[in-house]
């Protein structure tokens, strides 16, 4: 009886599975990598960066009051990206509650909005490393200032939170104070707007937003800055699908970070962040 020697035998099977149109491991993964292009490539072909962005979230991404034009600390994070990237930003508007489906509708390329990063989005978008972190606090009417000394007091039935539909601030307000009376507000309302026209004793918002309102507004004021809940990775979002895109951002916001980019653009608009 002939024998061969076991190198021979593998080479001849492998030989065979490749003459039946068969691959190794990993071979057809990378095979759809190749036939499913990036929208890193899209966007240099097409030389057009489209940012999803709300315009609601003062510092993060706003308009003035009879203006047409996104302004904020998200707004210019998104024109450096496009800068770096060589091509022109078109800014697409979006709201909290159909931020997510606009990324996986192709709607635009990315989101950039202060959104922070929760395992419930990981299920359905991609998520890039985070820029900063977030924190949850108070803000209710000067005037009230002494109805409220510690978290406990707003988890109760006589007073009334309002917040923005689709938020995780609404998440965190249903349950972590669970006991309040909720108030609910489809955007572009907002929960600090119900409190700024008396129809809501407080809302819970971020670090960010709070120190920007209370700078902008002098009837508003943060309350337990120091107790601040909740540790909120803030990110860009992408297509979760699409991992050649979302490494590029990745390294992009790195970069940035390790220049000092953001701390730059944190100081320019006033924003504070979780220590």
């Amino acid at each position: 009886m002939m024998t061969f020697p076991r190198r021979t035998l593998l080479f001849g099977a492998l030989a065979g599975a490749l003459c039946l149109g068969l691959t190794i491991p990993g071979g057809e993964a990378r095979a759809q990598a190749t036939e499913q292009t990036s929208l890193l490539d899209k966007i240099q072909s097409q030389g057009v960066l489209r940012v999803g962005t709300t315009g609601d979230y003062y510092p993060m991404t706003f308009r003035e009051v009879g203006e047409d034009e996104f302004i904020g600390h998200q707004i210019d994070a998104a024109r450096e990206l496009a800068k770096d990237l060589g091509v022109e930003v078109e800014f697409v508007t979006t709201d909290w509650k159909t931020m997510i489906t606009g990324i996986q509708a192709g709607r635009y390329d990315i989101a950039m909005s202060g959104t922070s990063m929760s395992l419930s989005r990981a299920k359905v978008v991609g998520m890039s490393t985070p820029w900063g972190i977030n924190g949850f606090v108070p803000i209710i009417l000067k005037q009230n200032a002494d109805k409220f000394s510690s978290w406990d007091d707003l988890n109760s039935p006589d007073v009334t939170a309002g917040v923005t539909l689709g938020t995780t601030m609404e998440d965190y307000i249903r349950a972590e104070l669970p006991n309040a009376n909720v108030r609910s507000v489809e955007s572009p309302g907002n929960g600090w707007q119900e409190v700024l026209a008396g129809r809501s004793d407080y809302t819970v918002t971020t670090l960010v937003e709070a120190s920007g309102l209370q700078e902008r507004y002098e009837q508003i004021q943060m309350i337990f800055p120091d107790q601040a809940r909740s540790a909120l990775p803030m990110a860009f979002l992408t297509p979760i699908d699409d991992q050649i895109w979302l490494n590029y951002v990745n390294n992009w916001v790195f970069l940035k970070q390790t220049a000092g980019y953001f701390d730059e653009l944190n100081e320019k608009w006033g924003v504070v962040l979780k220590q």
